[in-house]
């Protein structure tokens, strides 16, 4: 680096993943009490993917790693970091982060999972960030997969419908920047809990407390107050720690929960709606993996382009919330 240079983490590949097996409204009306019309009302779905039987969180975990590392041109032999954003891990322990390095041939390095639920992925950039940044580490894999549908209860119609199964993943690298906006790179983040809300969403068990998985469990109506208010305070907070103002953002990336959530933020920060990257549609709630797979969307189709800036959200269980500025 140059004299008053500074080291940022830039994305240099972004990759997706969803599993082959497509679930319709139509589908679901079979097995469960509800119908099509309800839920494209209620929350803009109208699929998502399941993982098939024997497919594991970490499988889906590395075929979106691999396509991002060809993205950025780099092998498994290169990556000395892996961070996995994951609510639903292969096995209580070890960490998914370790069977992903495993399965793609990564050499020794650090790995290791991040649990905030819908939010993993902002939170697991900002860590990555630190390593990145610091110089600890040349080549990161930062990823966000889920396999939602195995957490599902299937008599509850208001959550059962909500969620599908996906990865999604990003390379970081190091790279001189001059301490500007006009850097490429990650330029800000804001991360929030508040444990006070568990009960709005969470899942019923784990192995401290009942020594089972559990069922997901939500307060919808609850979550959607919270929602609109919260992200739209954390985008703001994420904005001014990068010096940006919300206006001057080419992509609005969010966490895809539910169409009247992006729509409601959207109006908040009085961003275009056009500027919304929406995949709710097609992949449902991914949870961890929503925002990733929203990114690698919209850079594989063209609308992301380099030296654009991009603002991601999110906010899950816990509750957690948060959000990051990126020039991609």
């Amino acid at each position: 680096m140059t004299s008053g240079s500074i080291l940022r983490s830039v994305v240099t590949g972004v990759g997706g993943y969803l599993p082959e097996k497509v679930v319709t409204n139509a589908d679901l009306e079979k097995i469960v009490d509800t119908n099509d019309a309800w839920i494209v009302e209620r929350t803009g779905i109208r699929r998502r993917h399941w993982a098939e039987e024997g497919q594991f969180t970490s499988d889906l975990a590395v075929e979106a790693a691999g396509k991002a590392l060809a993205a950025a041109g780099r092998s498994a032999a290169d990556v000395d970091l892996i961070i996995v954003a994951t609510t639903t891990p292969d096995l209580t322990f070890p960490a998914t982060a370790a069977i992903v390095q495993r399965k793609l041939g990564c050499p020794i390095g650090v790995a290791f999972d991040v649990q905030a639920v819908c939010s993993g992925f902002v939170y697991a950039l900002s860590v990555a960030d630190g390593f990145v940044a610091r110089g600890m580490s040349k080549c990161a894999l930062v990823i966000g997969a889920e396999t939602m549908s195995r957490l599902m209860d299937w008599t509850d119609r208001g959550t059962c419908v909500l969620f599908g199964d996906g990865a999604g993943a990003v390379v970081l690298e190091p790279a001189a920047g001059q301490g500007t906006t006009a850097d490429r790179g990650l330029l800000g983040f804001a991360l929030r809990a508040d444990g006070t809300k568990q009960d709005l969403l969470y899942v019923d068990g784990g192995p401290s407390s009942t020594g089972t998985v559990g069922k997901l469990r939500m307060q919808g109506n609850h979550v959607f107050k919270h929602a609109v208010i919260n992200i739209a305070e954390a985008v703001e907070g994420a904005a001014a720690a990068a010096g940006v103002a919300v206006a001057d953002v080419d992509w609005f990336i969010p966490h895809q929960a539910n169409q009247r959530i992006l729509a409601g933020v959207a109006h908040r920060l009085g961003v275009s709606e056009d500027k919304v990257v929406s995949t709710i549609a097609e992949h449902a709630n991914t949870s961890a993996a929503s925002i990733p797979l929203a990114l690698a969307k919209a850079v594989e189709d063209g609308r992301v382009r380099p030296g654009q800036l991009l603002l991601m959200e999110a906010m899950g269980g816990g509750l957690t919330w948060g959000a990051c500025v990126l020039r991609f």
